[in-house]
C-alpha cells in the first residue's frame, strides 16, 4: 500500500530552517523558500539547503520534493553579493581548483534519490536560476517567471553549475546566447530556450505541479531513483556505456520494487491482450500502485 504520510512522519519537515519551511505529505515535500526581503541566496540559504539534502537522502518516504517560494514576485533573486565580494582575485591552476559551496550544494540537490521540482511564480536570476537548473524539472507562470545570468556583465561567469548544466539543457548555440546576453526572458521565451519544461497561466501552474508530483510520489521510490540515474547518465556517457548504466539501475530497481511480482501477475492474467487495458494504461498505472501485496505493495 502506498504510504500516506504525515507532517510529522519525514525527519525532514521537524528540522529547523532559516530560509524556508518544509511541509510533507503523500510522499510529496514541499519547500517554500521564505528568506525576506528577496530570498537572496547566501550561506544560510545554501546551509539550509545542504541540510535539507542530507535528510532527504536518507529518506525513502519522500518521492518528490517540490521546491516554490512565499514570495509574491521572487522564487530565489540570485547568490548574495556578500560572499561574492570575498571570492579571490587570484587566478589559479586548474590542479588547485576547488569546488565552491554553492556548486557543491547545487550538484547535491541534482543528485538526490528524489524527483526534484521548480516551480517558478517569480524572478530566478543567477544563482537563482542555477539553482532551478540543478532541480530534475522546472514549471514557469507566465507573467510572473523572469530569468537572467547577468554575471557576464558583473565580470564573472556563472558558477552555480549555469556555465555547466545550461548547454545540457539548451544547446550550445542558445546557452551562450542566454549566458552572453544577459538579458531577462520570460516563461514562454524560457520553454523555448528549453530550460523550462512548460511554461503555464498562474492559475494553471499550481494544480499541474501538484497532480504531476502526486502522480510521481505513487510509484515505487527505488523506481524513480532508477529512472533519474540512468537518465542523468545518458548525458555525459557515450551509447554503450549508457546502455550499460540503463542495465545496471534495472537491476538496482528490480531487487527493491515489486516491479517482478507486478509482471507475473499480468501476464497470468493475460491483462495485455486485453484491449481495453490497451486504452487505459494510464489510470491502470495508477490503479496498479495501491494494490498491496505482489500487486505492488510500496511503502518507501
Amino acid at each position: 500500500m502506498t504510504a500516506v504520510l504525515a507532517v510529522s512522519a519525514s525527519t525532514c519537515a521537524t528540522q529547523s530552517y532559516k530560509t524556508f519551511g518544509v511541509d510533507v505529505k503523500s510522499g510529496v515535500a514541499t519547500v517554500t523558500f521564505d528568506f525576506p526581503p528577496v530570498n537572496v541566496q547566501g550561506i544560510p540559504m545554501l546551509d539550509d539547503l545542504d541540510l535539507l539534502c542530507e535528510t532527504l537522502e536518507g529518506d525513502r518516504s519522500v518521492k518528490v520534493v517540490v521546491f516554490q517560494s512565499a514570495h509574491p514576485e521572487i522564487f530565489v533573486a540570485h547568490a548574495d553579493t556578500n560572499f561574492l565580494k570575498d571570492m579571490s582575485t587570484e587566478a589559479v591552476p586548474k590542479n588547485r581548483v576547488d569546488l565552491l559551496y554553492l556548486q557543491k550544494v547545487l550538484q547535491r540537490v541534482s543528485e538526490l534519490p528524489q524527483a526534484t521540482i521548480a516551480k517558478i511564480e517569480g524572478f530566478a536570476r543567477g544563482g537563482g536560476h542555477e539553482f532551478a537548473l540543478a532541480c530534475d524539472m522546472r514549471f514557469a507562470a507566465r507573467g510572473k517567471a523572469v530569468f537572467m545570468q547577468m554575471e557576464v556583465g558583473m565580470g564573472i561567469l556563472p558558477c552555480g553549475g549555469g556555465a555547466s548544466r545550461m548547454a545540457r539543457q539548451t544547446g550550445l548555440g542558445r546557452a551562450l546566447e542566454i549566458i552572453l546576453g544577459a538579458h531577462d526572458f520570460d516563461a514562454d521565451q524560457a520553454e523555448r530556450y528549453g530550460t523550462v519544461n512548460r511554461a503555464l497561466d498562474p492559475d494553471a501552474i499550481g494544480p499541474f505541479v501538484d497532480e504531476l508530483a502526486a502522480r510521481i510520489a505513487t510509484f515505487p521510490a527505488d523506481s524513480i531513483t532508477a529512472c533519474k540515474r540512468a537518465v542523468y547518465a545518458s548525458v555525459d556517457l557515450d551509447i554503450d556505456a549508457a546502455l550499460r548504466e540503463e542495465a545496471f539501475q534495472l537491476y538496482q530497481a528490480t531487487s527493491k520494487t515489486p516491479a517482478i511480482a507486478r509482471f507475473a501477475n499480468a501476464d497470468a492474467a493475460n491483462w495485455q491482450f486485453d484491449l481495453d487495458n490497451q486504452r487505459n494504461w494510464d489510470p491502470a498505472l495508477l490503479a496498479l500502485q495501491g494494490g498491496g501485496d505482489d500487486n505492488g505493495a510500496d511503502t518507501a
